[in-house]
């Protein structure tokens, strides 16, 4: 796998949301994500955006982490908000939303981000799997979707 830092208005990220967004209309039928996202939120050193191209050069997995700080949603100083972690169906089960949790966590850790923060949702066990593997731990709610009962917040220290 070739991963590569990318914007978050870049085709193959645009490309790869809309996937995840059909992804989350199938499983909750709310239309997806309504967080709102700046690509801009993505830009180093308040962000990074990656895509995981395979051999023959197709994006096949994307993850994204935005600074965060105190705010009315619940965020802390510090804050690093993982988003967009997304890999495709024929691509699942091969380590590779491991290894770009590993490479964002990374990333924030270098930018001085001191916690790395995510919301998922009731209807995506794998996700919860793949986070509380990885040291993540159930947090306070945060985000757009805190006051949502199918919300799940965690949290790991960088």
């Amino acid at each position: 796998m070739n991963i590569r830092r990318v914007r978050f208005d870049h085709p193959d990220a645009v490309k790869l949301n809309d996937e995840v967004q059909a992804e989350y209309h199938a499983r909750y039928g709310d239309g997806g994500d309504a967080t709102a996202l700046d690509p801009a939120d993505f830009d180093p050193p308040r962000g990074v955006y990656l895509i995981a191209y395979d051999a023959l050069d197709r994006p096949v997995a994307t993850g994204g982490w935005r600074s965060q700080d105190l705010n009315d949603e619940g965020n802390r100083d510090g804050d690093a908000e993982l988003k967009r972690m997304f890999v495709i169906e024929q691509m699942r089960g091969h380590g590779l939303a491991r290894r770009i949790l590993a490479e964002l966590e990374a990333d924030a850790r270098a930018a001085g981000r001191t916690r790395m923060v995510l919301e998922t949702g009731t209807e995506q066990p794998e996700a919860v799997a793949l986070y509380t593997s990885s040291g993540y731990t159930p947090c306070a709610k945060f985000g757009y979707y805190r006051h949502h009962d199918n919300s799940l917040c965690y949290a790991k220290q960088l």
